[in-house]
């Protein structure tokens, strides 16, 4: 596998990633709940600075 392809994987990985936490955690807000400290760390954002 050249490392072109390696980073093009891991880059779409990623935006997965980033995608599912955000839906994840727009959905718990919006249900009125704490999203998962995973989600948050995901999105860059620190959960003891999220009420």
């Amino acid at each position: 596998m050249t490392e072109r392809t390696k980073h093009s994987r891991n880059f779409i990985a990623r935006a997965l990633a980033v995608f599912g936490a955000a839906a994840s955690a727009a959905a718990a807000v919006e249900g009125r709940r704490r999203p998962h400290e995973r989600d948050l760390r995901t999105l860059g954002i620190n959960p003891a600075d999220f009420s």
